[in-house]
């Protein structure tokens, strides 16, 4: 029976579906029985035995054994030997993967599974585990990537409380274009139906997130800005900034070691040049009494009004 022949009638997307499906199977496992095979995919054993014919036609060594223990088996090291991407490339595939597997993307445990029974020492894919949201977070916060990508891919309107860098809280309409991870956080890059123009929000201060059914026609947008002073251009500071030992993990988490000198009373020192604004200031005043700012003096007072105000509060 010749391949055509065995495609002339009924669904040939199915039964190609079923063909490779079985051949992932085998992958896995080594060796099934026709019978369970025909229990999952709901057709007669006869059929599944066609099936193995067409396989093997088609250059799959695939072979079959009657009596106690048979079934229908696929020659060990099939899939090594036709492989051409080594370890390491399987592994940084894997990791792909899982990375996506944490958006809950569909279809991505399957992809798991197929991954597993390609390059089997991969079989094994718990070494990693991908998890947006953040410590501390709420349980709707672990959907909140996931709704952001549906909305997305669906082309449906958002609709969520924001609060911007001024602590301006407001209400707004969106239309989804990007999801972007970018200094440690992730944003969403869409258009803004108050604002009338793109913008970018911080994951991590949308709130009350609600997918609308309405959708929308995808908007060509510019590549996102960076915020700009009243000047039109990027303000940027040069800092010195002196650490205590005890808060060097916060200055791992954003800054590259070469920028940091370690002195000999212990201390660290800081040397960057940085974008100036509410970013800058909230990082050092949330350092606390661990950090000195020592150079630009314009910045050194701004740290230190702020904390006499702090202190005011406090105050009996």
């Amino acid at each position: 029976m010749s391949y055509l022949q065995y495609n002339s009638g009924g669904d040939k997307k199915m039964k190609m579906n079923r063909l490779f499906e079985i051949t992932i199977i085998l992958l896995n496992k080594g060796s099934v029985t026709a019978k369970e095979l025909a229990g999952r995919f709901g057709v007669s054993t006869r059929t599944i035995y066609r099936d193995i014919e067409v396989l093997s036609a088609t250059g799959v060594p695939v072979y079959t054994n009657k009596g106690n223990g048979g079934g229908i088996h696929l020659l060990e090291d099939y899939a090594i030997n036709r492989t051409l991407i080594s370890a390491q490339e399987s592994e940084n595939l894997l990791l792909a993967i899982k990375t996506l597997q944490a958006t809950q993307y569909p279809e991505l445990d399957m992809v798991l599974e197929k991954m597993g029974a390609i390059f089997k020492h991969a079989a094994d894919h718990d070494w990693v585990e991908v998890d947006f949201s953040p410590w501390g977070s709420a349980p709707n916060d672990k959907n909140k990537f996931n709704d952001i990508k549906q909305a997305m891919l669906q082309r449906q309107v958002l609709c969520f409380d924001y609060v911007n860098g001024e602590g301006h809280k407001s209400r707004r309409l969106a239309e989804p274009a990007k999801l972007l991870f970018k200094d440690n956080a992730w944003y969403l890059v869409a258009y803004c139906r108050q604002r009338q123009a793109q913008r970018t929000f911080r994951l991590s201060r949308m709130k009350n997130i609600k997918t609308l059914l309405e959708t929308f026609m995808p908007q060509v947008l510019p590549q996102p800005q960076q915020a700009e002073s009243k000047t039109g251009k990027q303000s940027q500071v040069s800092l010195r900034l002196r650490f205590q030992a005890k808060v060097l993990n916060r200055l791992y988490d954003y800054f590259d070691d070469s920028l940091i000198t370690h002195n000999a009373d212990g201390s660290f020192t800081l040397e960057a040049v940085l974008p100036e604004g509410e970013w800058l200031y909230d990082y050092i005043l949330s350092l606390g009494s661990f950090v000195e700012v020592q150079e630009p003096e314009h910045v050194r007072q701004i740290i230190a009004n702020r904390l006499k105000q702090a202190v005011k509060i406090y105050e009996i």
